[in-house]
């Protein structure tokens, strides 16, 4: 792969914040950005140099986007796996369609996971209601029943105890493919973030503790307080995982931490909510990795200048109004993200808040809660 350099055009498969922030990294450093995106005035959309509002699978829409572009990446892992194909015949497209084919579906990330001996909770694959049955005796109760495909921040899930219940949330399922995992009971829960670029260069930011309401998460802690051995364990890992992969981008992987142990919950092959602290914690983020692994650059210092917490900002804190910002903006030592999202539901990611220093997370969490209901 040839060395990208600032003048580039980078294509964004998607629209949404993690594109947006990878957008004003990109546009920092000289890059420019076309977007490729299903809805008009995305978030991505308002900062990026050009736009393209088409289906993803438009075929004629997808091939004028490759052509105009130097190197492809994407936001998102529910973009069509066809797609990214027919991209790839054209302009080089990081992470691969293979990533992507088996990121965005469980079944077919766990068995993976599994297969190539990574640490992974007893799961069973249904499709039948013999499966369901077969798969309680195997995993145990409770356990948690998955759509196998296109679900995130708890949707498509239900916890399950016994046969009933989960003949139930099946039905709730509309009877799809799914997956039936053993529920994990753990400390706490972690990522680690990490890019590779082509040459197979790796670097990452360590453990970052994530803290979880409603199964969106509500705040990331970093570093996580944890000893050095399991930071680095965690890290090769992730690294052994990049290469079975042959990953070329950014990684999360999502871990259920018990004692010592990790086991690998999800994984999520771009940019991550849990590291959008990176952005003033770290002397690169995230979103600048990410560039630097698909323009064929090294990756840069993860370094910390400082520990971090980052709270998300949901639709939720909208209902009595506007929220309140002087209590960030008046403060030092905090950082205000919006997304440029206009329609502020319930349970939608809006933006968030990072804090810095030794006190971050008393600080986060002092101005969140000051934050909801106008005047």
């Amino acid at each position: 792969m040839k060395t990208l350099l600032p003048n580039a055009t980078i294509g964004m498969l998607g629209g949404g914040q993690l594109g947006r922030m990878f957008t004003l990294a990109a546009r920092s450093m000289g890059y420019r950005v076309h977007v490729y995106t299903s809805k008009p005035n995305s978030p991505t959309a308002q900062v990026a140099d050009f736009e393209t509002v088409a289906a993803f699978d438009d075929i004629d829409a997808i091939e004028k986007f490759a052509q105009s572009v130097d190197v492809v990446t994407y936001e998102f892992e529910n973009v069509p796996a066809a797609a990214v194909q027919m991209l790839e015949q054209t302009v080089p497209t990081h992470p691969s369609s293979k990533v992507l084919f088996t990121a965005q579906h469980r079944l077919r990330e766990k068995t993976f996971l599994s297969e190539n001996g990574f640490p992974v909770a007893r799961f069973y694959a249904v499709s039948t209601a013999e499966d369901l049955e077969k798969g309680l005796q195997y995993t145990g109760a409770p356990a948690i029943l998955k759509t196998a495909g296109f679900g995130y921040d708890g949707k498509g899930q239900a916890e399950v105890h016994d046969l009933k219940s989960a003949s139930a949330a099946w039905d709730n399922l509309d009877k799809a493919e799914a997956i039936l995992e053993e529920k994990v009971l753990f400390d706490s829960e972690v990522s680690l973030i990490a890019s590779r670029n082509e040459a197979g260069q790796f670097a990452h930011f360590g453990l970052i503790k994530n803290d979880h309401r409603n199964h969106i998460l509500h705040l990331s802690q970093a570093p996580a307080n944890a000893p050095k051995e399991l930071h680095q364990s965690a890290a090769e890992v992730v690294r052994e995982l990049c290469g079975a992969l042959e990953v070329v981008g950014v990684i999360c992987v999502e871990f259920f931490r018990r004692g010592d142990e990790l086991i690998i919950n999800e994984i999520a092959p771009r940019p991550h909510n849990s590291g959008h602290l990176t952005i003033e914690a770290c002397q690169t983020s995230q979103f600048e990795q990410q560039l630097r692994a698909v323009c064929g650059l090294p990756p840069g210092a993860t370094d910390f200048l400082s520990p971090a917490t980052m709270v998300n900002l949901l639709g939720d804190l909208w209902q009595n109004g506007e929220p309140h910002w002087e209590k960030v903006l008046l403060q030092s030592g905090l950082h205000l993200h919006l997304y440029g999202k206009g329609d502020a539901r319930v349970g939608r990611k809006m933006g968030h808040i990072t804090a810095l220093g030794e006190d971050a997370k008393k600080l986060a969490e002092d101005v969140f809660s000051q934050l909801n209901g106008a005047d």
